[in-house]
C-alpha cells in the first residue's frame, strides 16, 4: 500500500471535504489528477456521511491506471 493512498485515506476520513481541498493543493494529489471537492461536500451531506467513508477506503486503492477513481478525475 502507498503511504501516500493512507494519507489521502485519513485526510478524507477525518477532515471530510476540508482534506480534499488539502490534499488538491499539495503534492498528495495524484499526478495528472483533480480531486473532486465540490463532488466530497455535496455527496457527504447528502448521504450523511456515507460518501466520505466511501470516498476515503476508496483513496487506499487508488489506482492511476484505472480510468476511474472515486473522488477524482483526469486532469
Amino acid at each position: 500500500m502507498d503511504n501516500n493512498n493512507l494519507i489521502r485515506f485519513l485526510l478524507t476520513f477525518f477532515l471530510g471535504w476540508i482534506g480534499s481541498i488539502v490534499i488538491n493543493h499539495t503534492s498528495l494529489k495524484p499526478e495528472g489528477y483533480k480531486s473532486r471537492t465540490l463532488a466530497y461536500i455535496f455527496l457527504t451531506i447528502i448521504t450523511f456521511g456515507i460518501y466520505g467513508l466511501v470516498a476515503s477506503i476508496c483513496n487506499l486503492t487508488f489506482d492511476p491506471s484505472k480510468k476511474k477513481n472515486i473522488g477524482y478525475f483526469k486532469a
